[in-house]
């Protein structure tokens, strides 16, 4: 592999093509894998021999929706850190369940869907949706089969709204049926043509295979509608994923720009996608699971180090856990923290709860607001209003696999797991600086005082 440090500086993808391309888990791996290949990453296998070299810039995926990126250490004499950087690939969405087709009236067919994660149903009605995921493929034996991708680009389907005309009381309070309300129709099926099998028909055509070959399918239902630049003055991004698919692309753009400015680092720097966050991380490709412990453990060994300086670099390493965060609600002041406001456009927002929730504590935070003082960065603090009870991430759930300092932290956005959330273009700016200077600070900056 070429260094990446020695190529010519890659232009990093935009945040709107990033997420143009990552319209589900498994696509936005890949694109990550993209921008990585682009940058001249070596990808590695699990089943192989690691072979790695000081200096060098190297990936591996997890079950085609998690990566795991890394640049070496310059040097591998004494014990070498690591700078950690943790997203998560997934969204709340609807995933299709097998035997899928559903006839109604008329031969309208509507698919069966399953609720991924905690989504605001609302949001999802009367848009145009389609269908992008993983497909499975007959290989040289059962153990080992062949992966597609698939995304359909055009709107295959809808989940039209009841009209106001048969529920009256649909903006007084409707308790939405997963199973009834939510399922997308994707149109009039001709008379010639069977349910049965429809959608492994329609797979099997875009991908150019054979039927027979197809032997499974994971699928999820995504907004077609694009990212757009809203506001007055052009300084908000409203797009389906934004949590957490701008603090993937912040983090992988950031390990780009660092090694792209040829510099010396005594540390390695990682970036962590995990998926299944919005289902709790109990997956193998989740932050429950040991992978990041399994991933830092065969780097250490082919770096022909001991345990006990892995040991030891475990205790001088640092992670910044990054999910985003609630950002204060012009029409709902009264739901924030009474004297903790973090607004769209102010800088990145360390997450702070008393009952551990985040992994967060007073000598974390204060890292990180100094790694964004020394970027030029602002930054501010989240806790949950007292009344109320929030949610986790992946800092915590990661400390009990591994004992790293580290901190929980997001860009501030509005209507967080809609199917159009809103973020400012100036934090996720601000967030790719802090992110780069954590990657690339050296000399009287170095890991020894984080």
């Amino acid at each position: 592999m070429t260094h990446p440090s020695d190529t010519p500086c890659f232009r990093t993808m935009d945040i709107n093509d990033f997420l143009k391309r990552s319209v589900v888990n498994f696509w936005a791996a890949d694109t990550v894998c993209h921008m990585l290949d682009e940058a001249g990453f070596t990808r590695l296998h699990a089943t192989d021999s690691w072979d790695i070299r000081p200096g060098e810039g190297y990936y591996i995926t997890q079950n085609d929706s998690a990566v795991f990126a890394f640049v070496t250490a310059d040097t591998v004499a004494g014990v070498v850190p690591f700078r950690i950087i943790s997203a998560h690939s997934d969204s709340p969405c609807f995933r299709v369940k097998p035997n899928a087709e559903i006839l109604s009236d008329g031969r309208m067919m509507k698919l069966n869907t399953e609720v991924y994660g905690g989504p605001i149903l609302s949001t999802w009605f009367d848009r145009p949706l389609s269908l992008a995921g993983r497909v499975v493929v007959r290989g040289k034996d059962a153990l080992h089969p062949y992966i597609r991708l698939v995304k359909f680009d055009l709107p295959l389907m809808t989940i039209p709204s009841l009209a106001i005309h048969y529920n009256r009381q649909v903006n007084d309070g409707y308790a939405i049926s997963r199973q009834k309300d939510m399922l997308p129709i994707v149109g009039r099926l001709p008379e010639n043509e069977k349910p049965e099998g429809w959608l492994t028909r329609l797979v099997a055509a875009e991908l150019g295979l054979r039927i027979e070959d197809i032997l499974d399918y994971d699928l999820s239902v995504y907004d077609t509608t694009g990212p757009e630049t809203v506001g007055a003055y052009d300084d908000f991004i409203t797009c389906g994923r934004l949590d957490d698919l701008s603090m993937v692309h912040a983090a992988v753009t950031s390990l780009i720009n660092a090694v792209n400015q040829k510099r010396n680092a005594d540390f390695t720097r990682v970036v962590a996608i995990f998926d299944n966050e919005e289902t709790g991380s109990g997956t193998k490709q989740g932050a429950g699971s040991p992978i990041l412990d399994y991933v830092l453990r065969r780097i250490n060994a082919s770096m022909k180090q001991s345990e006990e300086n892995y040991m030891r670099s475990i205790a001088d390493s640092f992670m910044i856990s990054a999910d985003n965060a609630h950002g204060v609600h012009p029409n709902y002041v009264e739901k924030q923290d009474p004297t903790n406001h973090p607004v769209l456009g102010k800088g990145p927002v360390i997450k702070i709860n008393a009952n551990c929730k985040y992994m967060t504590d007073a000598v974390s935070a204060a890292i990180f607001a100094s790694i964004c003082h020394e970027a030029g960065v602002p930054v501010q603090y989240f806790v949950n209003h007292s009344d109320t009870a929030g949610g986790s991430t992946l800092g915590n759930i990661l400390t009990s696999q591994i004992p790293l300092r580290g901190v929980d932290m997001g860009a501030a956005i509005w209507a967080m797991h809609s199917a159009r959330e809103t973020a400012s273009i100036a934090d996720h700016n601000y967030v790719i600086s802090a992110f780069t200077h954590f990657f690339s600070r050296l000399d009287n900056s170095s890991s020894k005082t984080l």
